[in-house]
């Protein structure tokens, strides 16, 4: 009755991971990749500049840190479902700047 108590008020990725998974252990590892494979993703849609090695390297360590913090929170908040939502709108941004592109050389040839 404690464990459905705990799943009943867990986020609905994180509760699929714990259900899914051997164990509690490993299940936080794969919650853990997961909110850094996104935040990873959404960084470098959104954020991502031409930076040296080195800065990359601070960049993705504080990242490491703080998807730490966030995999705490995963288990009843939806930071996963959050972060899926944020690279959605970033792949759509994404897509549309690319096509605006295509469209203003298309007009800019001459004919």
């Amino acid at each position: 009755m404690q464990e459905e108590q705990v799943f009943g008020r867990m986020s609905a990725i994180s509760r699929y991971v714990y259900e899914a998974m051997p164990s509690f252990t490993s299940a936080g590892y794969v919650l853990f990749f997961i909110i850094f494979a996104l935040s990873a993703f959404v960084y470098y849609l959104g954020f991502a500049k031409k930076l040296k090695p080195w800065q990359n390297v601070v960049i993705y360590l504080f990242l490491f840190l703080g998807c730490l913090v966030l995999t705490f929170l995963a288990f009843f908040l939806p930071i996963v479902e959050g972060l899926i939502v944020a690279a959605l709108i970033l792949i759509i941004y994404r897509l549309r700047r690319v096509n605006d592109k295509k469209d203003e050389q298309k007009d800019s040839t001459p004919v």
